[in-house]
């Protein structure tokens, strides 16, 4: 991966972090720990994505949508976790 490719993804999923913690509202961490959760959502959302065909067609927004939903996906999945302890 490319220094650029890096700077992008981390400012497309800090991007994510803050607007999966608008949807998600009262599940978040924060505006930080959404911003890390965004990052960690944009990483996974990239792996996966393609990998199941979901191509984010490298254009800015539809990596900011297959970012936010991985983002989104991540903070329900922590809330389950922290809801069965």
């Amino acid at each position: 991966m490319q220094f650029g490719s890096l700077i992008g993804m981390l400012i497309i999923g800090a991007l994510a972090g803050w607007l999966s913690g608008k949807i998600m509202q009262g599940r978040g961490f924060g505006l930080l720990g959404n911003i890390i959760v965004g990052v960690v959502g944009a990483f996974l959302a990239g792996m996966i994505f393609p990998a199941l065909g979901f191509a984010a067609g490298g254009g800015f927004f539809w990596s900011l949508v297959h970012a936010t939903i991985g983002a989104v996906i991540l903070l329900f999945l922590i809330g389950l976790i922290r809801k069965a302890r």
